[in-house]
């Protein structure tokens, strides 16, 4: 098949273009910067941004599925940029998609759509979206889903949650300069569980999506949860990651309360002086790390046949070995 991936130079696109390629796939990426390696795969790199209708509609030209990885991601920015990546810009992929007679759209959505500030364990895709949103990633990021859900072109949305293995350069290092800075502390006194997902599990979660699509196994753009299939404690998570890079554990908690009450006079401080750059803390975060989010993932397993190929302990050697390679 012939596929394109937008934001195919970030974690996820990333691995997702070199497994499509490993398996004999053409591959055209969209993205705002150039990627050499990427180009050295084989791959027709195209640069332009999703808020550019005309650039969205010339990348999905020709192609039999579009992934749609790029989003705008964090627990601060202005609300406009969240509106034109996430929002703006997964109505022009809709929109290319539905001109160009794409057979097949795989949307990379988020649990967040269904964080609603309270413990959810094991629950299913039948959670309803949010009712109140404290942070604009997820705000924006419901509005695309609902969108790509209720649209004509073929679809599944997959939400995973805390994508993590080698290559990251998104959560990694975020967690390595705030533990060997002293900043990272746990947040409540609960060692939550969460659901976590493999890189290389959450692109063949995305692979059995097209697939299926393509082969019309699928209808009625369904969403799916997906994961490793083992929760584990939020903060044994982070340790182990930070673990893995020879960096210090996380701090000693502090109340979950706090954490949001310093989160909010962040925020309030930030916006008054139209500081950019993200708080240490946020109301979001504060709520994401102080309450379990795991689910069910029956449905992915079931429609498509989903079984995660990486353990966690397997997925632990590979990241040792990758930041013994490049000390991150």
């Amino acid at each position: 098949m012939k596929a394109l991936v937008t934001g195919g130079g970030g974690f996820l696109g990333e691995a997702l273009v070199r497994a499509l390629v490993a398996r004999g796939d053409t591959v055209r990426t969209l993205a705002r910067s150039d990627y050499p390696g990427l180009t050295a795969l084989g791959v027709e790199t195209l640069r332009g941004d999703l808020s550019d209708a005309a650039a969205v509609e010339r990348a999905c030209l020709g192609v039999d599925v579009v992934f749609h990885t790029a989003a705008k991601a964090g627990g601060w920015g202005r609300a406009e940029d969240f509106e034109a990546t996430n929002v703006t810009g997964t109505r022009h992929v809709l929109d290319a998609c539905a001109k160009n007679a794409v057979k097949a759209l795989v949307y990379t959505s988020t649990p967040s759509v269904v964080h609603a500030h309270r413990d959810l364990e094991g629950e299913n895709e039948s959670l309803p979206y949010a009712e109140h949103f404290t942070a604009d990633y997820p705000r924006t990021k419901a509005i695309a889903e609902r969108a790509v859900r209720a649209a004509k072109v073929p679809s599944v949305s997959i939400r995973p949650h805390f994508i993590w293995g080698p290559g990251d350069h998104h959560l990694l290092p975020r967690l390595l300069a705030r533990a060997r800075a002293g900043r990272l502390r746990q947040v409540g006194s609960r060692d939550v569980k969460t659901d976590t997902v493999f890189v290389d599990n959450c692109v063949q979660a995305h692979l059995l999506a097209a697939d299926a699509l393509l082969a019309g196994k699928v209808s009625g753009n369904p969403v799916y949860f997906v994961s490793d299939d083992a929760p584990v404690g939020v903060w044994t998570m982070a340790n182990r990651m930070l673990a893995a890079a020879g960096a210090p554990k996380v701090g000693k908690p502090i109340p979950a309360w706090v954490a949001s009450a310093v989160g909010a006079t962040l925020e309030g401080v930030h916006a008054l002086f139209s500081i950019e750059k993200e708080p240490l803390m946020t109301r979001f975060a504060a709520s994401e790390l102080s309450h379990a989010q795991w689910f069910d993932i029956s449905a992915i397993k079931r429609d498509l046949g989903y079984a995660p190929k990486v353990t966690l302990d397997e997925g632990f050697a590979k990241l040792e070995a990758w930041c013994r390679e490049h000390r991150p």
